[in-house]
């Protein structure tokens, strides 16, 4: 699933392939954007920002081969474009050198970007857009301080989980308006070793500043690992509550307890919890 840290290392990843290379080949595989194309542009960059993940492109290298073409991107704006995607519950990007075989079916191809030497493929992109770069904030300037970013800053993510004060504090979590990175398998770990029950309100949480250190510590621990790990145990079983409900409590035992949780019907998201380590306050 991803999360902050699969986001920031594919955006690490296509950053060390893309940043500086000028496009040769541009696939977009949305219908709105199918005409468009990159190609003789350079990359100036790939961020991540939270679980989005945004390809800066600049101005053109070269002509374009056909300079009246209306929904060519080398006609707009001459401060660049952006390629904004969010890898939802199956995306991810893979980066390959050209004429290598791709490790995932063509028809699950959403975006390919090719180089002299490299090619990027997004693959089952939840979400995927063009717009220009002077854009970028309104596409994601309503996010909260990044957890992986270099915008971070724990007070004000802490004020703004306060802000409504009876909330869940597993709701508060996951919402990325508060801080940005945190998704499901986080927010269900972070809670389990704060020893709080996911759905005590913001207001009766012992120690809030401590939930917003721990998120930030996982995703740091895990940001260059290929597997997410929240136990320390670099072999054994990586996750303390999330996704065991049929084998219990890696530290007590005890059965743990599932729920779906959401701000509304739409948003439900899978919860997992301990009741005996994480008891929910009496009211």
């Amino acid at each position: 699933m991803p999360e902050g840290d699969t986001v920031w290392r594919a955006a690490r990843e296509l950053n060390a392939a893309l940043a500086g290379e000028t496009i040769t080949r541009c696939d977009i595989r949305v219908p709105k954007f199918a005409t468009t194309d990159f190609s003789g542009r350079t990359v100036s960059g790939v961020v991540s920002r939270g679980k989005h993940l945004l390809i800066r492109i600049g101005p053109l290298d070269v002509a374009p081969v056909d300079e009246h073409a209306p929904d060519r991107a080398a006609s707009g704006p001459e401060d660049g474009w952006l390629l904004h995607s969010h890898l939802k519950m199956e995306g991810l990007w893979h980066v390959y050198d050209r004429g290598q075989r791709w490790r995932r079916p063509a028809f699950k191809a959403r975006c390919i970007l090719e180089t002299a030497a490299k090619q990027v493929v997004g693959f089952d992109l939840g979400f995927l857009r063009v717009l220009p770069q002077a854009e970028e904030d309104d596409a994601v300037g309503y996010l909260g301080p990044d957890l992986l970013g270099p915008d971070w800053d724990a007070a004000e993510a802490l004020r703004r989980i306060e802000s409504v004060p009876e909330r869940p504090i597993g709701l508060a979590l996951l919402d990325q308006r508060n801080l940005a990175g945190i998704g499901n398998v986080y927010r269900c770990e972070v809670c389990f070793l704060a020893g709080v029950h996911p759905l005590t309100p913001v207001a009766q949480v012992p120690n809030l500043p401590r939930i917003v250190d721990l998120s930030k510590r996982l995703l740091e621990a895990n940001k260059l690992r290929s597997r997410r790990i929240t136990t320390g145990n670099m072999r054994g079983d990586p996750l303390w509550v999330y996704n065991r409900e049929t084998r219990g409590c890696l530290r007590c035992g005890t059965k743990v307890l599932h729920e779906l949780v959401g701000d509304n019907a739409l948003e439900l998201r899978d919860l997992y919890y301990c009741p005996h380590c994480q008891p929910l306050p009496a009211t």
